[in-house]
């Protein structure tokens, strides 16, 4: 096998390891998805071919500096994708996959095909087998704010629903009144049946859901 060849191999085979975990990523309706996946192994394998066979006295430098920036650079784009409201953090799961991924293409880029395949396989059972049992543990909270011409009423609501208050707040708005409230429901339960029990309290609407 010629150099060429062999570095090809790495290159392309990095990019498939990266679609693998973008496929996965976009089923869950993800925003990094698989282009995403596939550029940022691709360019993490080119960049340590370069830093190994780009110089013609490669002796002389360090690889290991390459590899460095590119963790600190995906620790960048990374950091971009993580989303922060009042009470929820989302994408940490994908900025850690990019991670991961960059990471994958600097292994198969210097040529370490069977840990590249198997942190890749790992990778997927962690996201996607795992997220079956992980889903359901544990509780989640959502900040709800709900309005009505009855103190009474809307307290009753309150009270009525399938979760804990951690915190609730009661001001004059309008006509009525309005509840600032934090629900810790379970994980395992679905958003829309949420938005059932907040919607269908009697002489109370649902403002806002977040």
């Amino acid at each position: 096998m010629t150099l060429a060849l062999e570095l090809s191999i790495r290159l392309v085979g990095a990019g498939l390891l990266g679609a693998f975990i973008g496929y996965e990523r976009e089923l869950r309706a993800k925003g990094a998805g698989i282009r995403t996946h596939v550029l940022v192994a691709m360019g993490s394998a080119l960049f340590m071919l370069i830093s190994q066979y780009g110089f013609d006295e490669a002796i002389k430098f360090d690889a290991a500096r390459v590899a460095a920036g590119v963790v600190g650079g995906l620790g960048f784009l990374g950091g971009g994708i993580i989303m922060k409201t009042k009470n929820h953090v989302s994408g940490l799961t994908t900025a850690a996959g990019i991670w991961v991924t960059g990471a994958i293409g600097l292994a198969m880029g210097s040529g370490m095909f069977l840990l590249s395949i198997l942190c890749t396989v790992v990778m997927l059972v962690c996201l996607e087998a795992l997220n079956y049992y992980t889903v359901h543990l544990g509780d989640k909270e959502y900040s709800a704010v709900l309005w009505s011409a009855d103190q009474a009423a809307l307290m009753a609501a309150v009270n009525a629903l399938d979760a804990k208050v951690r915190d609730i707040s009661l001001a004059r708005e309008g006509d009525g009144f309005q509840a600032s409230l934090v629900l810790r429901f379970k994980k395992r339960i679905r958003l829309n049946d949420i938005l059932k029990q907040l919607s269908t309290q009697p002489n109370v609407n649902l403002e806002s859901l977040e």
